[in-house]
Parts: structure tokens; sequence; C-alpha cells
């Protein structure tokens, strides 16, 4: 049971990106924005030229799921607006003007975030972002659940051996 007293990796995730997105928000009001965090990734992908929710979601590693609900919330804030495409089947997005506009002035602010994760970085001795990226990529080329089937199949071989 002594498991149980130390959190899991969703939980440190969670706990870590609800950290993140707090520093993000005060920083954000300082600058007198009513500006979601959750938009960035969606933001910045549109902005260097991304076209559909298909794209935004391979640009970003997020879900369409999360996409799709975030460029609803965005629309609804007129910063993102959907076309129709030339093929019919799927819709465009791109910034509208006040879209395009919000996402020059929060550059500088996107940039300053690396920096701050630089300094996170040289503080607590790992290059976060790479481990972060890495461990992505090893759980698109296995996911948790077979790594989690295993690891349980591996207890039970143990003890049954």
């Amino acid at each position: 049971m002594k498991h149980l007293q130390r959190p899991g990796l969703g939980e440190l995730l969670r706990y870590v990106a609800e950290l993140v997105e707090q520093g993000a928000e005060e920083q954000y009001r300082r600058m007198g924005l009513e500006y979601r965090p959750r938009f960035t990734p969606v933001m910045r992908a549109l902005a260097a030229g991304a076209e559909t929710v298909t794209d935004v979601t391979k640009q970003t590693r997020l879900t369409q799921g999360a996409v799709s609900q975030t460029v609803k919330l965005m629309g609804g804030a007129g910063l993102v607006e959907r076309y129709g495409v030339s093929d019919g089947r799927k819709s465009g997005l791109r910034l509208t003007r006040d879209g395009r506009e919000l996402a020059r002035a929060l550059e500088p602010q996107w940039e300053a975030t690396f920096t701050a994760i630089g300094e996170l970085e040289k503080e607590i001795g790992y290059p976060l972002l790479t481990v972060l990226q890495e461990t992505a990529n090893a759980l698109d080329r296995q996911g948790f659940g077979p790594r989690l089937a295993a690891a349980n199949d591996a207890r039970i071989e143990a003890v049954h051996g």
C-alpha cells in the first residue's frame, strides 16, 4: 500500500499543467488581456499556417476533440473564424483580424514563456521539454495501456511463477 502514498504520473502532469496555466493566466491579466492559456497552442498553430482542425491537431498533439472545443471557444471570443474549402468536406480555420493582432501582441509573451521554461530547466537540472517530447514519442510508439497491461502481466507471473 505504500505505492498509494506517492503521486502518479497523471497526477503530477495535471498538477504541473495547472501551475503553468495559473502563471500564464496571471501574466495575461497583468497585461490587461482576457485570454485563456488553452488558446495558445491553437493560436500559434493557426498563426504558423494550420488551416484545419486536423492540421492543428498534428502541430499541437492535442486531441481533435480538444482542438474543436478550443476553436469553438475562440470563435465565441472573435479570434477564429471558419470558412468553406474547395473540397467541401472540411471547413477551414483562420484567425480573424482581432486574432491576428492578438497573436502578434502575444509573440513576446510566448518567447518569455520559453525563456522561463529554460530557467526552470536550469533550476531542476533536467531538459524538461526534451523529456516530455521523448515521453510523448515513446507513448506514440506504444501507448500507456499496453505498457500497463504488460507490467500487470509481469507482476502476476512473478506472484504465480
